[in-house]
């Protein structure tokens, strides 16, 4: 019955709506109000993109209240479909016309994040709790931003004080979930989990709901195995290994359930990944399926989850590592799928001396020299900030794996270049597939502080699905390229990436 009340309820609004338009009798104030009520009925159902729509057309009013009121509506639905440009235009809007309101000043940083400006949002999100100090989305915010710069006990001490503010916001819940997998809680994990998929507006048949279950299975598949389980002292050991670099990639021998495997070192990987071939030789059985996403035609993929019994690289040797299997593969694939792996992902720092080709990891990095030093935010993905042309800050993950420094349309779209300007189509392949719309953009001006290039020529990439899936628009990519010029340093604990020039 309370659904077929809610299919009334938007019947007559709509109803209204259109009365609106041919009749052209409503007050604009009326009209308004009515797109408002439309797009927080939508909201509440998650229909997102039609609540955008109908918070859009709120926006054609003179009454300052539903104005405001309308632009949150704007910038929340947008968030949530990935219209991350029209959610920081509007919450710019928003905290220009009320800078002292902590909702408005919190929302603003929820834009900026979402923008990849992390450092930004997390000083919005104290300006805002400086306000009001027992706001939801305030600490919310800041227990995100916590978790990227890996302070992940402070992180939670936020994020549930944002639960007890907002108990049935489900971005919380999902928050609070992240961050016990960061942790390597699963149980906790599953249970956090378990609350978000309980608030979604339609948690028996929405695919959101349908991957989080994926998920908590997975997470409760390990029962009484600890996740990346290790030796004693094991974390406090600095561990070194030989590497190869084949075409630009680092490759080490590994052993996976003691098999040896070469694998790739790929920070643009949240995962350890397996082919399904190398799955079945060495006993790696999947358990359920989750979404990844990558550069390609594909976007979003659904590959298989699975745990590896023992992972050994050099003197390290991990139990119970949470992996993805690439199953199904791409097919018409012209380039081999293979085997990768991160020291982030197992949580550790790392240090790569592309000279003497040796690969160091360790829960507590030794002190280098250094010459420059970036802040490192670690969401999902390792990430720095960057300048592409005069003043376009984005945020570029740093991707060991990749080959060539790389920005993405929406940031090619930002610099305003002429539309007659001419495009070099590439033929580009990725982890999803081949990106048909890849092509290169020569003369780009881009900044890392004080690592300057001028008259670049960027590889323009389709990382829409990608940004989609991070919650945060991707500007770019680094890889080889720009990497093996230096010293490469990945500080978890300092949230640095520390970049000294090679001799």
């Amino acid at each position: 019955m309370q659904r077929g009340f809610r299919v009334v309820a938007v019947s007559a609004i709509v109803a209204g709506a259109t009365l609106v338009s041919r009749a052209d009798v409503t007050p604009p104030s009326q009209a308004a109000e009515i797109q408002l009520q439309l797009g927080n009925l939508f909201f509440s159902e998650g229909r997102f993109n039609e609540s955008l729509e109908a918070y859009q057309h709120a926006l054609a009013t003179g009454d300052v209240p539903r104005l405001r009121a309308a632009r949150s509506g704007v910038i929340q639905s947008a968030l949530r479909v990935a219209e991350f440009e029209t959610a920081r235009r509007e919450a710019e809007a928003l905290v220009t016309s009320s800078p002292r309101d902590a909702e408005a000043v919190s929302l603003y940083g929820d834009s900026l994040w979402a923008s990849g400006l992390f450092e930004q949002a997390e000083e919005k999100y104290k300006d805002a709790l400086s306000m009001v100090p027992e706001l939801a989305r305030g600490r919310h915010g800041l227990a995100r931003s916590l978790m990227a710069r890996n302070q992940l006990d402070g992180a939670m001490n936020q994020a549930q004080a944002a639960l007890l503010l907002a108990p049935r916001d489900l971005e919380i819940h999902h928050t609070v979930g992240a961050i016990y997998e960061r942790m390597h809680k699963y149980e906790e994990a599953a249970a956090a989990f378990g609350n978000y998929v309980n608030l979604l507006p339609d948690k028996d048949n929405s695919l959101k709901a349908k991957w989080s279950r994926a998920e908590i299975g997975f997470l409760r598949s390990f029962g009484r195995r600890v996740p990346f389980e290790m030796d004693p002292g094991a974390d406090q050991i600095v561990h070194t290994v030989d590497f190869k670099l084949v075409n630009g990639k680092i490759v080490v021998r590994a052993k996976i359930n003691d098999g040896k495997q070469d694998l790739i070192v790929d920070t643009g990987s949240e995962n350890t990944i397996i082919t399904r071939p190398t799955a079945q030789r060495f006993g790696v059985n999947p358990i359920t399926y989750t979404l990844s996403a990558g550069v390609g035609d594909v976007g979003l993929r659904a590959l298989q989850l699975a745990r590896i019994n023992s992972l050994e690289i050099g003197s390290l040797k991990v139990r119970n590592v949470l992996c993805l299997i690439k199953d199904p593969p791409l097919v018409n694939f012209p380039i081999k799928e293979t085997e990768v792996f991160s020291p982030l992902a197992l949580g550790f720092s790392m240090a790569i001396d592309y000279k003497a080709h040796t690969l160091t990891f360790a829960k507590h990095l030794p002190p280098a020299p250094q010459d420059l030093e970036l802040p490192l935010r670690l969401y999902r993905l390792a990430t720095v900030r960057g300048v592409v042309g005069a003043d376009h800050q984005a945020d570029f993950i740093v991707d060991t794996g990749g080959e060539v420094i790389s920005i993405s349309q929406a940031t090619a779209i930002a610099l305003n270049r002429p539309a007659t300007e001419r495009r070099i189509a590439l033929k580009v392949y990725g982890a999803s597939g081949w990106d048909k719309d890849a092509f290169l953009m020569p003369g780009v001006d881009l900044a890392f502080d004080t690592i300057r290039y001028k008259n670049l020529p960027v590889v323009v990439l389709n990382l829409s699905a990608p940004s989609a899936l991070l919650g945060f628009q991707v500007g770019g990519i680094v890889g080889h390229k720009f990497l093996s010029r230096y010293h490469v340093g990945f500080d978890l604990e300092r949230s640095v990436l520390r970049l000294k020039e090679a001799s």
